[in-house]
């Protein structure tokens, strides 16, 4: 009898591990490789046999040109400043994302956070430890009930920051995004400068693109409502790191909580460090234990999809995906297993 041919088992390249049930889910068909070792360099070797790549990390820009059996391109996340999509297009390689897998974790951080900068709860903790019961009337705080929400970026997470803000403490709504439309009633759409003019408390929620670095800037901090608090859980590169801190020193500025940065992670000495009217977390906000889990398994989920030749539910590069079937077609895995539950 002849033999029986044995299964494809493609090689994914995940830059760093999965959540155990993601992991467990892709090894039903497909073989788990991470890098050798922190780097460029040895994610570039490991992916010269990669026939797919989750991504949790920014790709070095010619990460396509070392990947040549590479069929899928997925981030573990939302932000596609991590791959170089237009390199693979040119390499035909389907690219997908997961918009709304953090979506509600990162939507609960914003408004922990501004109850915590509204109440200068960051501050009076520290000199609490420090300086004992005194503390309690030296950080007065302010309300949100009835107070201003600036929403810039008014995506998903934006409108959910916005629902649950407005619902919980019926803040009225500012948002800018010259991108959206349709924005739900509660959001009123304004111009950035009268936005920051007017809001209490300001939430990053755009993408890092050429036209959005750094437009958080001297000019429009100048113009910001005194006493106001910031947010950035979006994109380090918003704002200017420069302008910001002169906005602090100047008082213009009550506070900011920063959970993104740039460059990632902080290092040592960056003058943001140690500085009490700033509340800094290491990129966590989308981070609790559901929306790690969500997105480790909507992650293989859409590289199995791509696998199999089934169109991802996010494919952002869609003006390469006929060209993918037809350069597969007949090649591809052979349906399997699929999760049962988010």
């Amino acid at each position: 009898m002849p033999e029986t041919p044995t299964p494809w088992r493609p090689q994914v390249l995940a830059t760093s591990a999965l959540h155990p049930d993601a992991e467990a889910l892709l090894g039903e068909c497909c073989q788990l490789v991470l890098p050798a070792a922190p780097g460029d360099d040895a994610l570039r070797q490991a992916a010269a046999g990669a026939d797919a790549l989750i991504v949790r990390a920014k790709l070095p820009d010619d990460i396509f040109d070392h990947a040549p059996a590479l069929r899928a391109c997925v981030r573990h996340g939302v932000g596609l400043d991590f791959i170089p999509v237009e390199a693979a297009t040119r390499a035909g390689v389907p690219v997908a994302n997961l918009p709304a897998a953090n979506r509600q974790s990162v939507a609960e951080y914003v408004v922990a956070v501004a109850g915590l900068l509204a109440r200068d709860l960051h501050r009076l903790a520290i000199d609490f430890q420090a300086q004992g019961w005194a503390s309690r009337v030296r950080h007065p705080g302010f309300e949100l009930a009835g107070r201003t929400l600036g929403v810039v970026g008014c995506g998903g997470i934006g409108r959910a920051v916005a629902q649950a803000m407005h619902c919980a403490f019926g803040m009225r709504v500012l948002g800018h995004d010259p991108h959206a439309s349709d924005l739900p009633a509660i959001i009123t759409p304004v111009p950035l400068a009268q936005l920051f003019a007017e809001a209490d408390v300001i939430t990053l929620h755009m993408p890092s693109t050429p036209e959005t670095r750094g437009v958080v800037d001297a000019a429009l901090l100048a113009g910001v409502k005194p006493g106001a608090v910031l947010i950035n859980a979006a994109r380090g590169d918003l704002i200017h790191e420069a302008a910001l801190l002169q906005a602090l020193d100047g008082g213009r500025l009550r506070a900011a909580a920063l959970d993104v940065f740039e460059p990632e992670p902080l290092p040592s000495g960056h003058p943001f460090l140690g500085r009490p009217d700033l509340f800094l977390t290491p990129h966590i906000a989308g981070g609790s234990e559901e929306s790690g889990r969500r997105m480790s398994m909507e992650a293989v989920e859409e590289t199995l999809r791509i696998l199999r030749g089934q169109a991802p539910l996010a494919l952002v590069n869609a003006t390469c995906w006929d060209g993918y079937l037809k350069r597969h077609d007949g090649g591809f895995l052979a349906a399997g297993p699929q999760a049962t539950d988010a």
